[in-house]
C-alpha cells in the first residue's frame, strides 16, 4: 500500500511540474508575441487556456484523492499541500500569459515605445524565478530559492521604474497613453507572476523543512 502511494505521489509531482512548465511557456510565448507584435503567436497562447484549466482540475482531484484514501502524514502531507499550491500558482501564471496575449492585438499596429521600457528584461528575470521555484519543487531542494527575496525586490523596482517612465511618456505625448498603459499593466502582471514564484518557493521551503517562511 505504501509503495503504491509513493508511486502515485511521484507521478503526481511529475505531472505537476509538467503543468508548471506549460503555464510558464504560455507566459513566455505571450511576452515574445508582445515583443515581436505577433498576433498569431498571441492567439496560440489564448487557445491553450482550456488545456491549462483541465490540468488544474485533474491534478487537484488527484491530490484530494490521495489525502482521502491514504491519509498521509508528515512530509508526505506537506508534499501534497505544496503540490496544490504549485498547481494554483501555475494556473495564475498561465492566465497572466493569456491576458498579456490578449493585449497584443491592441498595440501591435504601432511601433514600440522606448524599447518597451525594460519589459523584456523584467520578463526574463520573472521567468528565471518561475523556473527556479519549479525546479526546487521538482528536486526537493531549497538552494535555488535562497536569494528569492532580493530577486523579488529587483522585480518590484523594475515595475516602479516602468510605471514612472510610462507616466513620463504619456505626459509628453498623449498619443502614447494607450501603449504606455498596456506596458504598465504588463509590468504589473509580470510582477504578480514573480510573486507566484515566491509563493511556490515558500511552500517548497515548508515542504522540505516543515518551517514556514515569507518572502517579501
Amino acid at each position: 500500500m505504501a509503495e503504491k502511494f509513493h508511486t502515485e505521489l511521484k507521478n503526481l509531482k511529475k505531472d505537476t511540474v509538467a503543468m508548471a512548465h506549460f503555464a510558464r511557456d504560455m507566459l513566455r510565448t505571450a511576452v515574445d508575441a508582445l515583443i515581436r507584435q505577433d498576433k498569431d503567436l498571441a492567439v496560440s497562447v489564448v487557445a491553450k487556456k482550456d488545456a491549462l484549466r483541465d490540468m488544474e482540475v485533474k491534478l487537484e482531484d488527484r491530490c484530494y484523492q490521495l489525502i482521502a484514501l491514504d491519509q498521509p502524514m508528515a512530509k508526505d502531507m506537506r508534499i501534497i499541500v505544496c503540490t496544490l499550491k504549485v498547481v494554483s500558482a501555475s494556473m495564475r501564471i498561465g492566465r497572466y500569459g493569456k491576458v498579456i496575449a490578449n493585449i497584443v492585438k491592441d498595440i501591435s499596429d504601432k511601433p514600440h515605445i522606448s524599447h518597451m521600457m525594460s519589459i523584456p528584461h523584467m520578463a526574463d528575470l520573472a521567468m528565471e524565478m518561475i523556473d527556479d521555484s519549479v525546479k526546487a519543487y521538482e528536486m526537493d531542494s531549497i538552494a535555488l530559492i535562497s536569494d528569492f527575496s532580493a530577486r523579488d525586490d529587483t522585480i518590484d523596482a523594475l515595475r516602479h521604474s516602468i510605471f514612472r517612465e510610462g507616466i513620463t511618456h504619456m505626459m509628453e505625448d498623449p498619443k502614447t497613453i494607450s501603449r504606455c498603459t498596456h506596458y504598465i499593466m504588463v509590468a504589473r502582471y509580470l510582477e504578480r507572476c514573480a510573486d507566484h514564484a515566491c509563493k511556490i518557493a515558500e511552500n517548497v521551503h515548508y515542504m522540505n523543512t516543515g518551517e514556514r517562511i515569507e518572502i517579501h
